[in-house]
């Protein structure tokens, strides 16, 4: 049974406004992976390319009402410092994959290697993970939960760092020229940090839920 968490109920209303903004941008991370990955199964359109920007837009905004709330808030549901810290990791994952998605027209990638697929259907299973902890982390801050929750995050993570080596193993191996292994190199660096950076937020997340507890 999930513990009773008094914190939720005597929260006042601006204090709770940080889980729902944490939740709007953990949506934005969703959305963007899903679009970096309908882009992996075809290929990049000039509608994909504004979404993008869009994304990228909305992603901002969200941070940057995130550290005025911040700013304006005497006592905060959790410390400022991991407030600060989860709003930064979500903004990285989201420019991240909108740094990756715009840099297929700039370093004109126009064929997708399996590796480069298998990332980006990584990165939605990340970010869908992602979606789940923090709405858990916004109900009930229950340490087995999360505990469980953060696991799950860390499979993905480090089946993402697997698929990274596999990636450098063949880029490397001799079989692409020097241009388009500093091409590749670059998209599959912008998806593995943004793997990574789902990975610190869940960590985060049961970090503080600890310290709740």
């Amino acid at each position: 049974m999930p513990k009773f968490n008094l914190m939720s109920y005597i929260m006042p209303p601006e204090d709770k406004m940080f889980f729902t903004l944490f939740q709007d941008s953990a949506d934005i991370c969703l959305e963007t992976a899903k679009l970096y990955d309908e882009i992996m199964k075809n290929h990049l359109t000039d509608e994909q390319k504004e979404i993008a920007r869009k994304y990228k837009k909305k992603g901002s905004i969200s941070f940057k009402l995130t550290l005025k709330q911040l700013n304006k808030s005497f006592i905060t549901p959790i410390e400022r410092e991991d407030i600060q810290y989860i709003a930064l990791q979500l903004h990285k994952i989201n420019k991240k994959i909108i740094k990756a998605c715009l840099n297929l027209e700039v370093y004109r990638l126009t064929e997708y290697t399996e590796e480069m697929k298998e990332q980006a259907l990584t990165l939605v299973q990340a970010t869908e993970q992602l979606n789940r902890i923090i709405k858990k982390f916004k109900k009930v801050s229950d340490v087995e939960e999360i505990t469980k929750e953060n696991i799950a995050m860390k499979e993905i993570e480090s089946h993402g760092d697997e698929i990274h080596r596999k990636a450098m193993y063949e880029l490397f191996s001799g079989k692409y020229d020097a241009l388009e292994v500093i091409k590749l190199r670059d998209i599959y660096k912008e998806i593995e940090n943004a793997l990574d950076a789902c990975f610190y937020v869940s960590d985060t997340i049961l970090n503080v839920v600890l310290k709740q507890n």
